[in-house]
């Protein structure tokens, strides 16, 4: 009890709640916190990338599918060609077959080397679908892609000169088209020239594509 005469006092007890509360009513803005992600965050993008990537891995396998069945069809066109003119003398017979031609046998060696690579290189491909987030089998796919490329670019490169020069000759140096008597033997050649470019392009694809897939995160 007070003495009465003596001023009363009272004391005070600052709630902190209460007083942060009083000091953002006076324009101070609270301290914005980001919020952080949790293990569960984490786990959704991590799932989110595998799908991804694992796309990417069914696209690579159909994609290899088709190069294979290009790199064949171009292996067997180039190895299955020959032709025989009808007409012939006692002493000489006129003949065409691929391995008459250098580049021609080197295109058949390079598609057949390629075919195969493709066939071996699908177990990888699978290792790709069933673990996404591996690297190493995309890191050994873009390598040996690239240089099958090289291989398969180099071959219908210069079996489409050849072929160039049988439909069209050249005058400059006295060589003469061929292709009006051995018009059989000149469109299985160019088939085969056309299914290796197409094999190419899908190599092509094949290396864009495992460089998204190891770009994706």
């Amino acid at each position: 009890m007070a003495k009465s005469g003596e001023p009363q006092q009272y004391s005070t007890l600052e709630v902190e709640g209460e007083s942060s509360r009083a000091h953002d009513a006076k324009g101070k803005s609270p301290i914005m916190e980001a919020p952080l992600i949790g293990k569960g965050g984490a786990h959704i993008a991590s799932d989110g990338g595998a799908g991804v990537k694992r796309g990417v891995g069914i696209i690579d396998f159909v994609v290899r599918l088709l190069a294979v069945a290009a790199a064949l069809a171009a292996t067997i066109a180039m190895g299955t060609t020959d032709q025989t003119l009808p007409f012939f003398t006692q002493f000489f017979q006129f003949r065409a077959r691929y391995y008459d031609l250098p580049s021609f046998t080197y295109f058949v060696i390079a598609n057949a080397i390629v075919a195969a690579y493709l066939v071996l290189s699908m177990p990888f491909s699978i290792v790709t679908i069933v673990r996404p987030l591996a690297k190493a089998p995309r890191l050994i796919l873009i390598i040996f892609d690239t240089i099958a490329l090289t291989l398969t670019v180099s071959a219908a490169s210069a079996a489409a000169a050849i072929v160039y020069l049988a439909h069209q000759g050249n005058t400059n140096t006295n060589w003469i088209a061929i292709c009006q008597q051995f018009d059989n033997f000149c469109q299985r050649s160019s088939g085969a020239v056309v299914a290796s470019f197409i094999t190419a392009v899908l190599f092509i694809l094949l290396v864009i594509l495992s460089t998204v897939a190891l770009k994706t995160r």
